[in-house]
């Protein structure tokens, strides 16, 4: 099973970050500009809550802005790293329910970040399928290109995790 694509074959998303539901966001560190040129994604106090998959330094977000950062891989999960993923999705839903703005990134915008902000949505009644459309269709045809993480949403990650556990 192929879970991951080189990223030189994965092209820049056009915009640092897309709203996906409103006050959820979906973005990277890494976008391309109007010009074609790489762009830094860098944030500032745009957001209410930054959720971080992948952490890289002088991203942001500024002092004061509460940052909630869970590294993980683009690639399989063990049953800690899907803990984290549901614990991230359920504290970007309650912030949601206090009227926050959040934004959940990763490198692109396209996998780790998809698999938060997909749970986050199933969390508040979607199906795997229609979030995964409605992220693809809001960020970009190429988010959640990692089929393996196609998988734990549709197996549902509570199941995905306690399977990944077993097999520990």
């Amino acid at each position: 099973m192929r879970t991951r694509r080189k990223q030189s074959e994965v092209p820049s998303p056009d915009a640092p970050w897309n709203e996906i539901v409103p006050g959820l966001w979906m973005g990277g560190h890494e976008y391309r500009g109007r010009d074609g040129q790489r762009r830094f994604a860098v944030v500032q106090g745009e957001f209410d809550l930054v959720q971080t998959l992948l952490r890289l330094p002088g991203h942001g977000p500024d002092e004061g802005v509460p940052h909630q950062v869970w590294p993980i891989p683009d690639g399989p999960l063990d049953g800690t790293q899907l803990a984290g993923v549901m614990r991230l999705a359920q504290a970007a839903g309650e912030a949601l329910d206090e009227g926050r703005k959040v934004l959940v990134r990763c490198w692109h915008g396209y996998n780790r970040s998809g698999l938060v902000v997909a749970h986050t949505l199933m969390r508040r009644g979607d199906p795997a399928e229609r979030a995964i459309r409605l992220i693809r269709s809001r960020r970009s045809p190429w988010a959640l290109h990692n089929e393996l993480f196609v998988e734990y949403l549709k197996a549902g990650l509570p199941t995905a995790r306690l399977l990944e556990e077993l097999a520990e």
